[in-house]
Protein backbone atom coordinates (compact mmCIF):
# COMPACT_ATOMS: atom_id res chain seq x y z
CA UNK A 1 0.00 0.00 0.00
CA UNK A 2 0.98 3.48 -1.36
CA UNK A 3 1.31 6.37 1.09
CA UNK A 4 -1.50 8.23 -0.75
CA UNK A 5 -3.51 5.13 0.08
CA UNK A 6 -2.46 5.33 3.63
CA UNK A 7 -3.61 8.71 3.64
CA UNK A 8 -6.77 8.35 2.64
CA UNK A 9 -7.35 5.08 4.82
CA UNK A 10 -6.18 8.09 7.84
CA UNK A 11 -8.83 10.32 6.26
CA UNK A 12 -11.51 7.74 6.35
CA UNK A 13 -10.44 6.51 9.89
CA UNK A 14 -10.81 10.41 11.02
CA UNK A 15 -14.10 10.44 9.70
CA UNK A 16 -15.36 7.18 11.48
CA UNK A 17 -13.36 8.15 14.85
CA UNK A 18 -15.79 11.25 14.96
CA UNK A 19 -18.79 9.60 13.96
CA UNK A 20 -18.61 7.14 16.60
CA UNK A 21 -17.69 10.05 19.02
CA UNK A 22 -21.29 11.50 17.72
CA UNK A 23 -23.07 8.36 18.36
CA UNK A 24 -21.73 8.10 21.95
CA UNK A 25 -22.87 11.79 22.67
CA UNK A 26 -25.88 11.38 20.97
CA UNK A 27 -26.33 8.77 23.47
CA UNK A 28 -25.40 9.92 26.72
CA UNK A 29 -27.98 13.63 25.65
CA UNK A 30 -30.42 11.38 25.09
CA UNK A 31 -30.02 9.69 28.12
CA UNK A 32 -29.31 12.88 29.82
CA UNK A 33 -33.09 14.04 27.96
CA UNK A 34 -34.56 11.16 29.65
CA UNK A 35 -33.66 11.89 32.99
CA UNK A 36 -34.26 15.56 32.72
CA UNK A 37 -38.13 14.34 31.74
CA UNK A 38 -38.54 12.36 35.14
CA UNK A 39 -37.53 15.28 37.18
CA UNK A 40 -40.69 17.57 38.29
CA UNK A 41 -38.62 20.28 39.63
CA UNK A 42 -40.15 23.52 38.02
CA UNK A 43 -37.87 26.03 36.56
CA UNK A 44 -34.95 23.98 37.46
CA UNK A 45 -36.28 21.14 34.71
CA UNK A 46 -37.40 23.72 32.12
CA UNK A 47 -33.26 24.64 32.52
CA UNK A 48 -32.20 21.66 32.37
CA UNK A 49 -34.46 20.32 29.07
CA UNK A 50 -33.44 23.77 27.18
CA UNK A 51 -29.55 23.37 28.18
CA UNK A 52 -30.18 19.58 26.90
CA UNK A 53 -32.17 20.98 23.64
CA UNK A 54 -29.04 23.42 23.07
CA UNK A 55 -26.69 20.79 23.03
CA UNK A 56 -28.54 18.87 21.03
CA UNK A 57 -28.09 21.68 18.23
CA UNK A 58 -24.95 21.69 18.57
CA UNK A 59 -24.33 17.82 17.91
CA UNK A 60 -26.91 18.23 14.91
CA UNK A 61 -24.85 21.21 13.24
CA UNK A 62 -21.74 18.69 13.96
CA UNK A 63 -23.50 15.89 12.41
CA UNK A 64 -24.24 18.12 9.40
CA UNK A 65 -20.57 19.56 8.70
CA UNK A 66 -19.48 15.73 9.51
CA UNK A 67 -21.93 14.60 6.22
CA UNK A 68 -20.43 17.69 4.21
CA UNK A 69 -16.94 16.03 5.21
CA UNK A 70 -17.48 12.41 4.43
CA UNK A 71 -19.15 13.36 0.95
CA UNK A 72 -15.70 15.85 0.08
CA UNK A 73 -13.70 12.66 1.20
CA UNK A 74 -15.73 10.30 -1.31
CA UNK A 75 -14.68 12.65 -3.92
CA UNK A 76 -10.94 12.46 -3.30
CA UNK A 77 -9.53 10.61 -6.04
CA UNK A 78 -5.81 9.49 -5.74
CA UNK A 79 -5.30 7.07 -8.73
CA UNK A 80 -4.07 10.08 -11.00
CA UNK A 81 -1.37 12.13 -10.57
CA UNK A 82 -2.02 16.04 -12.16
CA UNK A 83 0.70 18.32 -12.74
CA UNK A 84 -1.08 20.91 -10.79
CA UNK A 85 -2.78 20.76 -6.79
CA UNK A 86 -6.01 19.29 -6.54
CA UNK A 87 -8.09 17.31 -4.20
CA UNK A 88 -6.21 13.82 -3.29
CA UNK A 89 -3.02 15.65 -3.83
CA UNK A 90 0.13 15.07 -2.03
CA UNK A 91 2.33 17.97 -2.16
CA UNK A 92 5.80 18.22 -1.05
CA UNK A 93 7.03 21.89 0.03
CA UNK A 94 10.49 23.23 1.17
CA UNK A 95 8.91 22.95 4.87
CA UNK A 96 5.75 20.46 5.09
CA UNK A 97 3.81 18.11 3.15
CA UNK A 98 0.44 18.31 2.28
CA UNK A 99 -2.09 15.66 1.95
CA UNK A 100 -5.31 17.70 -0.19
CA UNK A 101 -8.62 15.82 1.12
CA UNK A 102 -9.87 16.69 4.82
CA UNK A 103 -8.69 17.82 7.41
CA UNK A 104 -7.69 14.96 9.67
CA UNK A 105 -4.74 16.01 11.72
CA UNK A 106 -1.21 14.64 10.91
CA UNK A 107 -0.04 11.35 9.68
CA UNK A 108 3.49 10.24 10.42
CA UNK A 109 5.33 8.10 7.73
CA UNK A 110 9.02 6.92 7.99
CA UNK A 111 9.42 9.87 10.42
CA UNK A 112 8.13 12.28 8.34
CA UNK A 113 4.53 14.42 9.10
CA UNK A 114 1.87 14.63 6.40
CA UNK A 115 -0.34 17.34 7.11
CA UNK A 116 -4.03 16.74 6.13
CA UNK A 117 -5.93 19.57 5.39
CA UNK A 118 -8.77 20.53 3.46
CA UNK A 119 -9.01 22.28 0.75
CA UNK A 120 -10.85 25.28 2.45
CA UNK A 121 -8.42 25.77 4.45
CA UNK A 122 -6.32 28.63 4.27
CA UNK A 123 -2.80 26.72 3.17
CA UNK A 124 -5.24 24.63 1.27
CA UNK A 125 -6.65 27.54 -0.76
CA UNK A 126 -2.47 28.74 -1.08
CA UNK A 127 -1.26 25.46 -2.66
CA UNK A 128 -4.95 24.88 -4.68
CA UNK A 129 -3.83 25.03 -8.55
CA UNK A 130 0.00 25.34 -7.98
CA UNK A 131 2.23 23.45 -10.22
CA UNK A 132 6.14 22.11 -8.92
CA UNK A 133 8.26 24.84 -8.91
CA UNK A 134 5.75 27.58 -7.52
CA UNK A 135 5.89 28.95 -4.80
CA UNK A 136 3.01 30.57 -2.13
CA UNK A 137 3.13 33.16 0.79
CA UNK A 138 1.91 31.75 4.29
CA UNK A 139 1.93 33.19 7.47
CA UNK A 140 4.54 35.69 6.14
CA UNK A 141 6.83 33.24 4.54
CA UNK A 142 7.61 32.21 0.91
CA UNK A 143 7.44 28.04 0.40
CA UNK A 144 7.99 26.40 -2.61
CA UNK A 145 6.73 23.04 -4.07
CA UNK A 146 9.03 20.71 -4.50
CA UNK A 147 6.65 17.61 -5.80
CA UNK A 148 3.05 16.64 -6.38
CA UNK A 149 1.54 13.31 -6.12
Amino acid sequence: MGLKERLLEHCHSYVKEKEQMLISRYALLQDSLNNETKSTAGDKHETGRAMVQLEQEKLEKQERELKLTKEILQRVKIDKPTPNVSLGSLVKTDSHSYFLAIFAGSFEHIGESVFCISAASPIGQCVLGKAVGESFAFNGKTIKILEIE
